[in-house]
């Protein structure tokens, strides 16, 4: 929530920086701009609700927590800048017909120059804290704050260029190029957020569990399949199936389940709860089971199954591996 916070102090800060900016120049690009800031506020207001309710405990009502508001508030973020991004590509068109002389660039780009140094400073601190939380929400805030600073030093960039050549069109190309960029920003934001909302498979933390259970593999876990990944927040929810020895007593089978859980849990950088079902070993598991001194074995070992995300996110035994 602090570093929510300090988005939203910076927020305000640059917002007033920019549109001091635009009444000494009354540029259209300073303009689109700055309308972004207001953007920024208003979503990190709403970032700051969010983290608040994320943090909540389970309860009754929420049994998996309170996690999947962050998406819900990644999604107004990317709807509120996909709407600005469109009323300031619509501001570029009718200023084509209705032109207004550009001022005091000089002044402008120092103004502009110096909000782009404090966006990207806190754009990456709060990118890099976000990867570090597991916090959409933060990370969300944080990337936007870099593709405001980014948007700022081709802004800069253009200014200058109209400043020496004197081409007042350039200021509207400006705007027009950056309405654009903040509406395709924007619309990366909302396809995440739906897609989160919708329990989209992660390829990224599947590809992290399957490195882990790689890593830490023991003999008795036979085959790992059917896992899927769901994030609430900074939590992780996995389910899979877990292929045990079939003559394993009921209390052996929970003590490896246990032994799966806590090897993930130890090794994953998040709190991680696990639904796990146990199946028995079939005939067709012997030749790539490990289990030494298996009394029911009716072939050798003979192959090595690496576990990959295509054969562990299967809803079937591995059999022959094929």
């Amino acid at each position: 929530m602090r570093l929510v916070m300090l988005s939203l102090v910076t927020g305000i800060v640059l917002m007033l920086i920019k549109f001091i900016a635009y009444f000494i120049t009354e540029s259209n690009a300073i303009f689109s701009d700055a309308a972004e800031s207001i953007v920024n506020i208003v979503a990190s207001g709403f970032a700051y609700y969010s983290i608040y309710l994320a943090a909540q405990p389970k309860d009754a009502n929420h049994p998996y927590g309170h996690g999947k508001v962050e998406f819900f508030s990644v999604f107004v973020e990317g709807g509120m800048i996909f709407i600005a991004g469109s009323i300031i590509l619509i501001k570029s068109i009718y200023s084509i017909f209705s032109p207004q002389p550009v001022s005091n660039v000089e002044e402008g780009i120092w103004l502009i120059f110096i909000t782009s140094l404090i966006n990207l400073g806190v754009g990456f601190y709060l990118m890099k804290r976000g990867k570090a939380l597991r916090s959409l929400t933060i990370e969300a805030d944080g990337k936007h704050l870099q593709v405001d600073a980014l948007s700022s030093v081709g802004l800069i960039a253009g200014l200058l260029i109209m400043k020496l050549t004197g081409l007042a069109w350039i200021d509207l190309a400006l705007s027009f190029v950056l309405g654009a960029f903040i509406l395709f920003n924007g619309y990366k934001l909302l396809r995440k957020s739906i897609s989160g909302l919708m329990d989209e498979s992660d390829a990224e933390v599947i590809d992290e569990v399957i490195t882990v259970l790689n890593k830490n593999r023991q003999p008795e876990w036979i085959d790992v399949h059917n896992l899927r990944v769901q994030r609430y927040g900074q939590e992780l929810h996995i389910d899979c199936h877990l292929t045990l020895p079939k003559y394993y007593a009921l209390t052996k089978v929970h003590d490896r389940i246990s032994e799966f859980d806590t090897i993930l849990n130890n090794n994953l950088n998040a709190k991680t709860e696990f639904f796990i079902h146990a199946d028995p070993c079939m005939p067709e598991c012997c030749h790539y089971c490990t289990v030494a001194n298996c009394p029911i074995r009716t072939e050798p070992f003979s192959k090595h199954i690496e576990w990959t995300a295509e054969n562990v996110t299967k809803n079937m035994k591995h059999f022959r591996g094929e």
